[in-house]
């Protein structure tokens, strides 16, 4: 039921940002909220990525897929004239977040049995959301790059952080991998 509710969530939110809706938090506390809410909004997409994989046997770490990844990101970075490697680290720990979220849904499982997805998405449609949320970071990292390199960045972080994690309803480990993924974003 988790998976289906989260890839909802996550067809739903990406579809609502594409048409203009507001993403989580729509009173914004920091500059930062949107690119924390997009960050967040991939991570979500662990539960239906997982699922998939662990239905047809597949394994958690994908290296060449997360080379395609960031490949793609520092291309666009690069198109936004934002520093490349800066979107590689940042999008490295996203992708490590996500990993580990997904090694612990496998771990669950695994221990388990009942508690598995009797059903999974096609990993295609979550590859294709994910594909849209990595553009959408990466126009709001140029988009906030003083915001991301200003004094108040790691305050401004926090409380997106938070407010993100508040409005969506993070679970615990949802919460650490928010953190993690973003942790670099200051510099």
């Amino acid at each position: 039921m988790r998976v289906k509710t989260v890839m909802m969530s996550v067809i739903v939110g990406s579809a609502l940002s594409m048409i203009g809706v507001p993403h989580a938090g729509a009173d914004e506390t920091s500059p930062l909220q949107a690119l924390v809410d997009a960050a967040a909004q991939r991570l979500e997409t662990a539960d239906p990525v997982a699922a998939s994989k662990f239905r047809t046997g597949g394994q958690v770490d994908d290296p060449q897929r997360e080379q395609q990844v960031i490949d793609a990101v520092t291309a666009d970075a690069t198109s936004a004239h934002v520093d490349a490697g800066y979107v590689h680290d940042v999008f490295r720990n996203q992708i490590d977040a996500t990993d580990s979220v997904e090694h612990s849904r496998f771990a669950q499982w695994k221990l388990d049995p009942a508690s598995a997805p009797a059903s999974a998405p096609d990993l295609s449609a979550s590859r294709d959301i994910i594909d849209k949320l990595n553009h959408t970071i990466v126009g709001e990292i140029a988009k906030q790059w003083s915001a991301l390199h200003s004094p108040s960045c790691a305050a401004d972080l926090d409380a997106a952080v938070h407010a993100v994690a508040q409005v969506r309803n993070l679970d615990p480990v949802y919460r650490q991998a928010l953190a993690y993924a973003t942790h670099s974003y200051c510099r």
